[in-house]
């Protein structure tokens, strides 16, 4: 048996005779030469059938370098081919007419939106009042959306004289030039100004010296009193005439001052007149002096803020009244109108604090404004009546009614001398000629403005007198801003989603009309800058 643990070794076959190895082939550098050019002649026959092929084998044999070289040169013809033609273009000296059909060769441009309804043949109809001026028969009762727009575009470029050169095409442009070869200068520098002027954005809107209407441009600051607020209701709001101050008086017995920036309006000084409730207070023609009066009260103050006195004016001598309440500053100075009862006026000095002078019509004072010169002062009564009176006479020259006027409340006269507002006790303020109340028995107003639905308490002019304000402190937001050239009322104040003005006591604006500000009853003034007017 077999020894199973043995590993037969492969066996070997008996090996035969040994053989000689036979040696490599010589190399033969003159038959390789021949095998080479064989190739090369195959290569080249191969590119011509195919260049795409030929391109391929050269790079596959290494011929990079040729390969981009030949790229290269074949952009460059490429690029010298189309200057070539652009030059040729420009010497070959085609006719406009030429060229005008070459444009119109061209395919058009394809719009960038297109409505579905503009396709439908749909018919207008032409009796509308927004088309009547469209119609030029009467057999045109009816006209297509197409028709119609066609005959809107020229009336359009009729009534602009034309159509505008930017929506010109090239080659009406082109020809359009060449008609004007006198004008070529100029044509191209409105060309450029128009280039420039599409090509930039700014604010191309210059400010016109004049106030426009419609809209007026205002801004809404922080309240004039800001720093300080009155804990009753205020009366009085006045700007200094000559600094940049504000004062507010009012029923908490205060009168303050405060510089006005539009930002913080920081209070300057505050005084408090002992059971004193501050019904007006007015600032003296030179600005030196604070003039207070109270409800119920004969004697008033003046506060002289120069020295930081407060003097108090106990009695007047000549002035039979029980109290001293209503009074105006002359515009001459150093002396003041008191509105006395029983229709009387009475002209106090302040240098000696006595009446020089009175003056009486009928029926109870509601208003009195001075000209424009200080030499007359117009008076509007409870009765409805205007007195014209003569401040050097002392003596009434002109007497005439306010034009549907039951009871007057109200009365401000312009600057310039130009307008006289009167107001009523139903809202209506009218507004006069001053010359024609001076001349005139019977004069009837520029404009009644009908605004306010209840009494009109509060009239002023701005000083360049473009601006009427007036106010009605017997109902919430009712105060409204006229522009005088024009005699309308501007649509934009007051407007406000939640109550701002509330209701208003006094009006006024600054020296040059940069702000506007209002004295309410929550013990506020609201400020207003006046975006139109540069300086305060």
């Amino acid at each position: 048996m077999a020894d199973t643990n043995v590993i037969k070794l492969p066996v070997t076959e008996e090996r035969g005779p040994a053989t000689k190895r036979a040696r490599p082939p010589q190399f033969d550098p003159e038959e390789e030469e021949q095998n080479r050019q064989k190739n090369v002649k195959r290569v080249a026959a191969l590119g011509e059938k195919d260049g795409s092929v030929k391109l391929l084998e050269e790079l596959v044999f290494g011929a990079e370098a040729e390969l981009l070289h030949r790229l290269v040169e074949q952009e460059d013809e490429e690029r010298t081919d189309t200057l070539l033609v652009e030059d040729e273009d420009e010497e070959s000296g085609e006719s406009e007419d030429e060229s005008e059909a070459r444009l119109q060769l061209q395919p058009a441009r394809k719009a960038a939106w297109v409505d579905e309804d503009d396709e439908l043949e749909e018919e207008v109809d032409m009796k509308h009042r927004y088309r009547r001026h469209l119609v030029r028969g009467e057999a045109e009762s009816t006209m297509t959306k197409q028709k119609l727009q066609q005959r809107m575009r020229e009336q359009f470029q009729k009534s602009m004289g034309g159509a505008p050169s930017w929506a010109e095409s090239g080659a009406k442009k082109k020809k359009k030039k060449a008609d004007d070869d006198d004008d070529d200068d100029e044509d191209e520098n409105e060309e450029e100004e128009e280039d420039d002027l599409l090509r930039r954005t700014g604010n191309f809107v210059a400010f016109s010296d004049t106030l426009p209407s419609g809209i007026v441009r205002m801004k809404k600051c922080l309240h004039a009193n800001s720093a300080r607020p009155s804990e009753d209701r205020l009366t009085t709001v006045q700007f200094h005439p000559s600094a940049q101050v504000v004062m507010t008086a009012g029923l908490d017995q205060s009168v303050s001052l405060f510089q006005v920036d539009g930002k913080t309006n920081p209070k300057i000084q505050s005084i408090h007149l002992e059971r004193f409730p501050v019904h007006k207070a007015q600032f003296s023609r030179d600005g030196e002096t604070v003039i207070a009066t109270s409800l119920k009260n004969k004697m008033f103050y003046l506060y002289d803020m120069m020295e930081g006195r407060v003097t108090p004016v106990h009695s007047v001598r000549g002035l039979n009244e029980a109290r001293v309440k209503e009074f105006s500053v002359c515009p001459e100075g150093g002396a003041l109108l008191l509105t006395g009862t029983n229709g009387y006026l009475h002209l106090l000095t302040l240098k000696t604090k006595e009446v020089v002078r009175s003056m009486k019509i009928n029926g109870d004072v509601c208003g009195v404004a001075f000209s424009h010169d200080s030499g007359k002062v117009f008076i509007n009564s409870e009765e409805g009546e205007v007195y014209v009176w003569d401040m050097r006479s002392s003596r009434c020259v002109n007497r005439f009614a306010d034009d549907g006027c039951v009871k007057g409340t109200s009365i401000a006269a312009s600057r310039n001398g130009q307008y006289l507002a009167c107001g009523s006790q139903s809202g209506v303020v009218n507004i006069y000629s001053q010359e024609a109340c001076l001349n005139s028995a019977n004069p009837k107003p520029l404009k009644a403005v009908m605004n306010l639905l209840t009494s009109a308490t509060s009239l002023t002019f701005n000083p360049t007198s473009e601006i009427l304000a007036i106010a009605s402190r017997a109902e919430d937001e009712a105060v409204r801003l006229v522009h005088l050239p024009s005699l309308s009322v501007f649509s934009n104040f007051p407007v406000s989603k939640r109550k701002f003005v509330y209701r208003a006591s006094c009006l006024d604006f600054s020296p040059h009309s940069g702000f506007f500000s209002l004295a309410n009853n929550k013990g506020h003034a609201p400020l207003f800058r006046l975006l139109h007017y540069k300086d305060f």
